[in-house]
């Protein structure tokens, strides 16, 4: 049963939130994964964890690792990811974590300017890529990994291990009692951001501990709660949300295996909280779509109807609307339409958290029409993350909500949201100038992002304050609404507005490679073809389709070109960060040929 949070007076650190939590409820699950070898779930309570946390402690013990060196995780999500940062941290370690499927040249960039003493992978994956991490990392003494390459890495021998044997070899270290503070360092964690070379973030006790116990405080989150963690761990969001608040309130937490394997761990561990990018919801979404295009007109009507009715339903219980005759048709529509996506997320779903990027308010409506109960937040990695989330009570799916209890949050200049908490990072790790830019004298944090406040005290991002466009008649647009709106049509898969100077708004768009066979077939035009995708009928009728769904917006903010490819930008190519997001810059140089292209014939005018 899940008992009230823990209080981070008591604990002082993120290892006494450890051993606080092992002490109150030693034989609860603590957390379950699948164990691929015997093909099923497997638990493990807290006192477990514990024991393993010990032997890993050792471990650390017996590579000279001192207070305050660094370390890196390299794993998929799991409780060997859990059970390593708890080590890390009650050795006063500082723990660096890596994506799985970071770039190599990214991960050893950041080995080397956190100048880690040691790394841990998860295997199989990353042993193609070991040996590029590792040549350049110069101050890396050791690599460990969960399982043991297949071939050998002799080139660097010397420097892995096996987890198994490294464990086994340590099993006699005294392990030092050390006594740690609340701002010591607990992690640094690098922001891929949208441009440039990652930053690190350094992130105190107190500041990931006081954030957990902040967002505690935000909803009751029942008993028994089961978090399904699939964000990765080294994204804050994960870390805080999905790993720190659940040992505060002694919740399970369930590893999922895999994106592509969401939707059937869903139903097997039903869970009752999930923490989610906006783009998991809008695959989900099209998915939906998809499968409405293949059912008769009556079921597309039916659809709308229990959204229509299940909004009203949601807006007269957060005491915005009155009552309607047509509430009284929500047991059927539930029964018949919105049961039917509510089970496929397992059917006790309480709290579905929507963070890390703008959740298109269409997509909110839909899914809070059918009883999805989704809570729009807002962080940065820099405030650990949290800064403002809706609350169940108090419900705005358009904003961010108000700010957590213990966080302040202003408009600044330019309309910036600004913000001040014991969450707010110490700085960025050998950069004092990146930390004096964003922290000032009086302890603001400033976000770069655009804000409005409404008379209830709930917040809304209006855009990023370098993001915004301007058109070389003055006009400011922000293009990330646009483009939020314009994935709503499951034709297009990625879309960047671009224009920032020109006399016209412009995107680069991919198509859905399915979706592309039949729009292409209907205009008579071989999908096949290499040059389909430049055909004036193909580009004419794509931006007729973009058109229709920005006819709400200004005149001004209207695509006058558009360029269409297949091939989609990935975490690999270095065009999206590891949360999904667009990095323009980035895109913005790879696809400048194109960009020119849509200009051109207007510039000949």
């Amino acid at each position: 049963m899940t008992a009230a949070p823990l209080h981070p007076d008591a604990l002082g650190t993120l290892c006494g939130l450890f051993r606080a939590r092992v002490a109150a409820t030693p034989d609860q699950v603590a957390y379950r994964q699948f164990d691929e070898a015997r093909g099923t779930w497997v638990s493990f309570t807290w006192a477990q964890v514990a024991a393993e946390v010990t032997r890993w402690q050792a471990a650390l013990v017996r590579e000279g690792l001192v207070p305050g060196d660094r370390v890196a995780v390299m794993l998929k999500n799991c409780v060997e990811w859990v059970i390593f940062d708890q080590a890390a941290l009650a050795l006063g370690l500082v723990t660096v974590p890596l994506y799985l499927d970071d770039r190599p040249d990214s991960a050893a960039y950041i080995l080397d300017h956190a100048d880690a003493k040691l790394l841990l992978v998860e295997g199989r994956f990353q042993h193609r890529n070991l040996a590029e991490i590792a040549g350049s990392a110069h101050g890396l003494q050791r690599i460990v990994s969960l399982t043991a390459p297949e071939n050998g890495l002799a080139d660097w021998s010397t420097r892995f291990e096996a987890a198994a044997d490294w464990l086994a070899a340590a099993a006699e270290t005294p392990i030092p009692e050390r006594h740690l503070s609340a701002d010591l360092l607990a992690s640094i964690v690098y922001t891929s951001g949208t441009t440039g070379r990652p930053r690190g973030v350094m992130l105190t006790h107190e500041n990931l501990l006081w954030n957990a116990f902040y967002a505690s405080q935000c909803a009751d989150f029942g008993a028994h709660a089961v978090f399904l963690s699939f964000l990765p761990l080294s994204h804050t969001l994960e870390r805080t949300g999905g790993y720190y608040l659940p040992m505060l309130l002694g919740a399970e937490v369930a590893y999922a295996r895999s994106i592509a394997q969401l939707g059937q761990d869903m139903q097997d561990i039903r869970p009752t909280v999930l923490i989610s990018v906006p783009r998991i919801y809008e695959r989900v979404y099209g998915r939906i779509q998809d499968g409405l295009a293949k059912k008769s007109p009556l079921a597309g009507m039916l659809f709308k109807l229990a959204v229509r009715v299940g909004w009203r339903r949601f807006e007269r219980g957060q005491g915005r609307a009155n009552w309607h005759p047509e509430l009284l048709l929500w047991p059927l529509l539930d029964r018949l339409v919105a049961r039917n996506v509510t089970e496929k997320l397992g059917g006790r779903l309480k709290l579905a958290i929507s963070g890390g990027a703008a959740l298109s308010p269409e997509i909110a409506r839909v899914f809070i029409g059918l009883g999805v109960p989704i809570y729009q937040g807002y962080g940065l990695t820099e405030t650990s993350p949290v800064v403002c989330v809706n609350r169940p009570n108090s419900n705005v799916p358009a904003g961010i909500g108000p700010p957590l209890p213990g966080v302040e949050v202003k408009i600044g200049d330019n309309d910036e949201l600004l913000t001040r908490s014991r969450c707010v990072m110490r700085g960025y790790w050998r950069d004092e100038e990146a930390t004096r830019a964003m922290i000032d004298s009086e302890g603001w944090l400033h976000s770069g992002d655009k804000a409005r406040r409404d008379a209830n005290g709930h917040y809304a991002i209006v855009g990023r304050i370098k993001d915004i466009i301007v058109l070389n008649n003055g006009e400011k647009v922000s293009p990330t609404d646009m483009e939020s709106a314009i994935l709503l049509d499951p034709l297009f898969e990625q879309v960047m507005v671009v224009g920032e100077g020109k006399p016209y708004l412009a995107a680069l768009t991919v198509l859905n490679e399915e979706h592309w066979q039949a729009f292409a077939a209907s205009l008579e035009v071989d999908p096949g073809h290499s040059a389909a995708l430049c055909d004036p009928r193909v580009v004419k009728a794509l931006t007729r389709r973009v058109a229709d769904h920005l006819k709400h917006f200004p005149g001004y903010a209207q695509i006058r070109r558009l360029h269409p490819e297949l091939k989609p930008w990935t975490l690999d190519d270095g065009l999206l960060t590891p949360t999904l997001k667009v990095k323009r810059n980035q895109v913005l140089d790879r696809k400048r040929g194109a960009v020119e292209a849509m200009y051109a014939d207007f510039a000949r005018s």
